[in-house]
């Protein structure tokens, strides 16, 4: 091969890795490469993450906020799970609404990301806890949230089917289930993380969500609303009556501003920056 030939040979092979580079940590965003990687990936974009996404306050209330906290507004009480809830986009905008008076418990597995949600949430720290953990098996018995958030997350996660049973499987009967369907090109591009319309609507009422509400949301999603169905009476209003250990599953905590101490295992969770650090734990 001449020494052109080998000119073109690199920079075919130069395009196609950054090509292939492109697909894997930009449209995908890791998706393929594992939850280490979607992860890595939120941690290091975390300080520039809202930024990026340019949220519009007033759109988050008119979208999220104020029909969220409608649906709550009859329960003073009401117990909210936002999963991969980021920098607190969801817990923000609803704590603006004045008639919500419950409280969130915020899950994500990036610790960047909940630091500078940690420092959006200060005015509300009473009212919010924030969990370092990977959603795949949530901390938490069976039905006890009034409302559970996932947006923006599922075609992210190992199996979208499963971490969408297991959000929907904290909730309790009669609650609120908001979540989000990726379309568009960037969902074609993402086979086996994403859905069409049709099939997510029966992947739904298969898991028992009925009244399922899809708009038309961002460019690059829809807003997914659904009730589980059935009732059963609000449990809990604070983290402490649900949240399980992950060493035992026992609910039951001996608590101080620095850990988290299980009452039945004696296992021990840090706490610092208000953050909840459940990916690791030790022992006496």
């Amino acid at each position: 091969m001449n020494t052109i030939g080998w000119i073109g040979l690199i920079i075919t092979i130069i395009a196609a890795v950054a090509a292939l580079g492109i697909y894997h940590l930009v449209i995908t965003e890791g998706a393929y490469l594992g939850q280490w990687m979607v992860t890595w990936l939120y941690d290091i974009t975390a300080h520039e993450y809202d930024s990026i996404k340019q949220f519009s306050p007033e759109a988050e209330q008119v979208f999220l906020g104020e029909p969220l906290s409608a649906i709550l507004s009859t329960q003073s009480t009401a117990l909210v799970l936002d999963v991969a809830t980021g920098t607190a986009r969801l817990p923000i905008t609803l704590f603006e609404q004045p008639v919500f008076q419950g409280r969130i418990v915020g899950l994500d597995d990036s610790r960047r990301m909940l630091t500078f949600a940690s420092e959006k949430v200060e005015p509300y720290r009473d009212r919010i806890n924030l969990i370092w953990r990977n959603a795949i098996s949530l901390p938490f018995p069976d039905g006890v949230f009034d409302a559970v958030c996932c947006l923006e997350m599922l075609e992210f996660t190992p199996d979208p089917e499963a971490q969408l049973a297991e959000t929907i499987r904290v909730l309790r009967p009669g609650g609120c289930l908001i979540t989000t369907r990726r379309r568009g090109w960037n969902a074609a591009a993402m086979p086996g993380k994403t859905h069409s319309k049709e099939a997510f609507e029966a992947l739904l009422t298969e898991l028992g969500i009925v009244n399922i509400n899809i708009l038309s949301w961002q460019v690059e999603y829809d807003l997914v609303w659904g009730i589980r169905e059935g009732y059963a009476e609000p449990a809990a209003s604070h983290l402490e009556e649900v949240l399980a250990c992950p060493a035992c599953e026992s609910i039951g905590w001996d608590k101080s501003p620095k850990e988290l101490i299980c009452d039945a295992c004696g296992a021990i969770y840090a706490v610092s920056d208000g953050i909840i650090d459940m990916h690791r734990v030790k022992t006496r």
